[in-house]
């Protein structure tokens, strides 16, 4: 099954810089088009013919945008198409230091800045849980090519058998792949970030000037797919692969100021990178037959990714500061030759020959029960359709010797078995008949040459022969005397002879001369038939015994109907519906005085409300006798004022009794606020006994929840012995630690630490565990005895540090 033939996919990813170069490079608005205009070198002189600007046509630019905006666009349609079965391809290309690796992989350390790589290996364990209906299984290797020699960036797991030979590059019915490389399962998400982890560790990287961490090395990150059916039945499943590469960038020598090993390192990079684009522009080349793939170790091993059965996706990094334009341009021309690369990706099918077997035995069941069918209802009753017995080939061997020596007219046919062996038996005594035939023709004519030989020496002796040619014997073909002008008479028989060969293998036929290779004896060919010859099947009862306990283990389920076995202790009840019970029975007296505090408590409150009522109803009382004393002041002073002989002002009766009312209020009301002042301090200490009886209620009842449901009889045992506090009273996470070593324990600790994001769990756990795998590695390393010769002497370095604290 092949899909719509298509090109290679490209995209460009920019590096973010604060000083961009807006003069050099131009991204047009619907992100697919880039303009690159240079300067023209003035020291050519006025008339200068040198190109200074580029049009570059690719499927999208990736500039100031995340990883997961990248992965979308650049990847995630290649995994899903690696699931059905297409192989895929995302590589990166651009110069040293242009984020190509921070592009693949990522920021290990950061779980929101990783890469492809991480984030294809979520999507496929995500995708095979939403696809139960198929059995996928995951293998990963991970390859790197270092100054031309590969390596097993994954030979140091301890799963990893060593292998004595050298790794090499096979290419065996188009299919590329790297003997010796060690292909690893990974059963679920976790696993497969160790095997990344464990490989980026073991990476060559190095320092220069343009990158801190520089790949020296390509890289083959590879995830192998395998999807059956978990339909028994259907032997068709389905293979691809994924690679995901990561390629070292090309440098150049005077900006990076490389010297000694990394110099060498660069070379060879550039090397490489060479052979690649050469490759590339035979590919984009139609005219071209030879493709130069074989020119270095990288191009051999991407060849079926290049042009080939593969969705190819090419994402090409590049520096956007003005010091780098002379490698941006390139990088860009090498992008626009990749997208002229066609590609014909196709399912990878394949067929389990047991399984294929197998359900060819179930279509031969079906089809004789329909034959049986049909001759039931054209009343053709005891037709066998099963392979003929020795038996039954004798008796069509004598059947067809009657016929031939005409003792019978025609022979019953039954079925097409029959037919098929009738004509095997004619060919059988045709080929015995034909060798009968020409053994006694040899014999006759080797003794006819005795006889001549010895009549023509008597003839020389006696006198001219005498013409006695065409004679007879009585007994067969006569031969006489030749004329003396005629040609010798061994020669003559030995023509005839070889022409009576001839004709006599003339009448075996071509299929028979392929099927047998070689004529059978006279005496064996009665007993050799073409019926006989049968492939080797499994047999029928060992096949059904195989399904049956096959669909006995997917199918066992435990038996609800049986007796109860013993099995672990069920959950423990929801803490609502266990506190409900706690109150009725071991908390009943806490209870009680609880719910006696918090009554008087809101006996209180009420009181406290009661009087704040009171006191609002003075308070508005005073504030409407004030406002009638102040009216009556304006009458008074608009009236006149009356003053006697002290000074003292006449007021009337009415303003009189209001005085007195305002005075009467202000003192009920100072000594309703003093109420209220005492009533909120009781409720203070009211709300303090029901808060510290809530406080006692909860505590008790998380103690006896836990020595109830959760810790174990054993260790509330060892807990009581050690001193007076129950139990319960301890922290749950510390007595359950008891109980677990510090595997589980780090294991606990983490998954709380990382419970606010779950996907990135497997990914910090895998981390983790790469880490401890390092310290314990480069600890095993230190604590070796060093080997040293005789008389020389170690030099010991006070509070040097372990290398793998200072390890870059």
């Amino acid at each position: 099954m092949s899909a719509r033939t298509n090109g290679v996919r490209v995209f460009v990813r920019t590096r973010p810089t604060n000083n961009f170069a807006q003069e050099f490079i131009e991204y047009l608005p619907d992100k697919k088009t880039v303009n690159f205009h240079a300067r023209k070198d003035t020291s050519r002189g006025i008339i200068n013919n040198q190109q200074s600007d580029w049009t570059f046509k690719i499927d999208g630019v990736l500039h100031d945008v995340s990883q997961e905006e990248v992965y979308d666009e650049v990847a995630r349609n290649v995994v899903l198409k690696a699931l059905d079965g297409y192989n895929g391809t995302i590589m990166c290309y651009g110069q040293t230091g242009a984020g190509k690796t921070y592009t693949m992989t990522g920021a290990t350390e950061t779980y929101k800045q990783r890469g492809v790589i991480p984030r294809a290996v979520q999507q496929v364990f995500k995708e095979i849980e939403n696809r139960p209906d198929q059995a996928i299984a995951i293998r990963i290797s991970f390859l790197e090519i270092y100054n031309e020699s590969l390596s097993d960036l994954l030979a140091t797991m301890s799963a990893c058998q060593p292998v004595d030979s050298q790794m090499t590059i096979v290419d065996e019915k188009n299919c590329i792949y790297v003997r010796g490389l060690s292909v690893h399962r990974a059963n679920n998400e976790e696993e497969a970030f160790s095997l990344l982890f464990e490989g980026e560790t073991n990476r060559v990287i190095s320092s220069h000037s343009l990158n801190r961490y520089s790949s020296r090395s390509h890289c083959i990150f590879t995830i192998h797919i395998e999807s059956r059916s978990r339909t028994l039945s259907d032997p068709r499943y389905v293979t691809s692969k994924l690679n995901l590469v990561d390629l070292a960038g090309s440098e150049r020598l005077g900006k990076t100021r490389s010297e000694g090993q990394v110099l060498k390192e660069a070379m060879y990079i550039n090397k490489s990178l060479t052979f690649l684009e050469q490759a590339i522009l035979a590919l984009a080349d139609r005219k071209r037959d030879h493709v130069p793939f074989r020119q270095s170790k990288l191009t051999h091993v991407l060849k079926d990714s290049l042009g080939g059965n593969c969705n190819t996706v090419l994402v090409a990094n590049i520096y956007g500061d003005v010091d780098h334009m002379e490698e941006t341009l390139s990088t860009l021309r090498f992008a626009t030759r990749m997208k002229c690369i066609r590609t014909d990706p196709a399912v990878n099918e394949h067929y389990d020959p047991v399984l294929q077997v197998k359900k060819l035995e179930k279509d031969i069941l079906l089809l004789k029960q329909e034959l049986t069918m049909h001759d039931t209802l054209n009343n053709r009753s005891q037709v066998p359709y099963e392979a003929l017995s020795e038996s039954q080939i004798a008796e069509i061997n004598k059947q067809v010797r009657k016929y031939l020596e005409g003792a019978i007219d025609e022979i019953e046919i039954i079925n097409i078995r029959q037919i098929q062996e009738v004509f095997a038996q004619f060919k059988a005594v045709l080929l015995l008949h034909e060798q009968d035939v020409e053994a006694r023709l040899l014999q006759k004519y080797s003794t006819a040459d005795r006889i001549d030989s010895g009549v023509t020496e008597g003839a020389m002796k006696i006198g001219p022969p005498v013409d006695t040619t065409g004679e007879l014997d009585g007994q067969g073909f006569g031969v006489g005397l030749a004329p003396s002008s005629a040609r010798p008479l061994n020669s003559n028989l030995s023509s005839a002879r070889k022409i009576k060969v001839k004709k006599t293998k003339d009448y075996l036929s071509p299929s028979r001369k392929d099927e047998t290779g070689s004529l059978p004896a006279g005496k064996d060919l009665e007993s050799i038939s073409p019926s006989k010859i049968s492939y080797q099947l499994p047999s029928t009862k060992d096949a059904e015994a195989r399904e049956q306990e096959v669909k006995s283990m997917v199918s066992h389920r435990p038996d609800s109907t049986g007796k109860e076995e013993p099995s672990l202790p069920s959950s423990p009840p929801s803490k609502v519906d266990a506190f409900e019970d706690f109150k009725l029975d071991s908390g009943s007296e806490i209870n009680r005085i609880f719910e006696q505090n918090k009554a008087i408590l809101l006996e209180k409150r009420r009181n406290v409300r009661q009087l704040v009522e009171g006191i609002n109803i003075f308070k508005k009382e005073i504030d409407n006798t004030k406002l009638a004393l102040q009216v009556k002041e304006q009458e008074r002073e608009q009236q006149g004022q009356y003053i006697n002989e002290e000074g003292d002002t006449i007021i009337d009766e009415e303003e009189f009794q209001l005085i007195l009312k305002l005075k009467d209020l202000k003192a009920s009301y100072r000594t309703h606020y003093d109420q209220l002042f005492s009533l909120r301090t009781e409720v203070q200490y009211c709300q303090h006994l029901v808060d510290q009886c809530r406080i006692r209620l909860l505590s008790e009842f998380d103690s006896w929840y836990n020595e109830t449901f959760l810790i174990p009889e054993d260790i509330q045992r060892a807990v009581k012995t050690c001193g007076p506090l129950r139990p319960g009273m301890l922290p749950i996470n510390r007595i359950l630690a008891l109980d677990e070593d510090d595997q589980e324990r780090s294991e606990r600790y983490h998954q709380e630490l990382f419970s606010d994001s779950p996907g990135s769990l497997a990914f910090n756990s895998a981390r983790m565990r790469n880490q401890q795998r390092q310290y314990y590695r480069n600890a095993m390393a230190q604590a070796q005895p060093q080997r040293k010769k005789a008389g020389t002497v170690i030099p010991y370095i006070k509070n040097k540090p372990p290398s793998f604290l200072t390890a870059n």
